[in-house]
């Protein structure tokens, strides 16, 4: 059975996040219902890593054993075509063949998530659900010092889910960058693997120092006291998404 790498973009606004899930709609669930309506065969998608509800993704990888050989270019057209008669806010940018030992989760060896907010008086209008509204000034500067602390490997039990299923909460944080264009602030970050909540955390840890309520110093004391409660507050979905894999 050929085995298809699949590039895919999604709004996950009104989904339950990428995972199928009895309680709505998911990502995954979209593309395997666009599969079975292309093919007739039931097939398992099997991501790069798992968004939670509201979570975009602009670079999300995934992959699946189909039972005859597709042109790439005619499956992702097709595939497009499924989604879209359904109303699916997902799209597939890419497809290609790959070998069977090609596994979308197991074989990355980076992953690069981006978290948005956009600071400025106003409410969002354009950008509502695409970005997390603060309304008051933040010091993106100060966010970026206090992000290298967290830089490198680490136990990142303060910045992980109470409900993550992880082994352990020890990671390798390759990159993490907190930048500013105009209103926007992009926090950017890359890593061979992360824990649940983990980006989310960060970016509502470091918008405490950005709007002065937090040091770096407190950042090095939360990330050493290796405990939930240390946290500072988990930023909403809404701002975060997954952008690239790579192989």
């Amino acid at each position: 059975m050929p085995r298809f790498r699949m590039t895919v973009e999604y709004d996950g606004s009104n989904y339950v996040g990428w995972q199928r899930q009895d309680n709505g709609p998911s990502v995954q669930g979209a593309i395997e219902k666009a599969i079975v309506a292309l093919t007739r065969e039931p097939v398992l998608v099997r991501g790069a890593g798992r968004t939670d509800s509201g979570v975009h993704a602009r670079g999300q990888v995934a992959h699946a054993d189909l039972s005859r050989q597709w042109k790439p270019d005619t499956l992702r057209n097709a595939l497009n075509a499924y989604l879209g008669q359904a109303r699916e806010q997902v799209s597939i940018l890419e497809a290609a063949e790959v070998p069977d030992e090609f596994d979308a989760r197991f074989s990355a060896l980076r992953r690069h998530y981006l978290y948005r907010i956009i600071s400025r008086p106003s409410p969002l209008a354009l950008e509502a659900k695409r970005a997390w509204w603060v309304s008051k000034p933040i010091d993106h500067e100060a966010m970026h010092e206090a992000a290298q602390i967290l830089v490198g490997r680490h136990d990142f039990t303060t910045f992980r889910s109470t409900h993550c299923q992880a082994n352990s909460p020890v990671r390798t944080l390759d990159r993490l960058d907190v930048i500013r264009n105009g209103d926007v602030i992009e926090m950017r970050a890359t890593a061979q693997s992360f824990l649940h909540n983990q980006i989310r955390s960060f970016a509502g840890t470091l918008k405490l120092v950005g709007d002065g309520r937090w040091t770096p110093d407190d950042v090095r004391t939360a990330l050493e006291a290796r405990d939930r409660k240390a946290c500072g507050p988990v930023a909403p979905p809404e701002g975060l998404y997954f952008m690239q894999v790579d192989y």
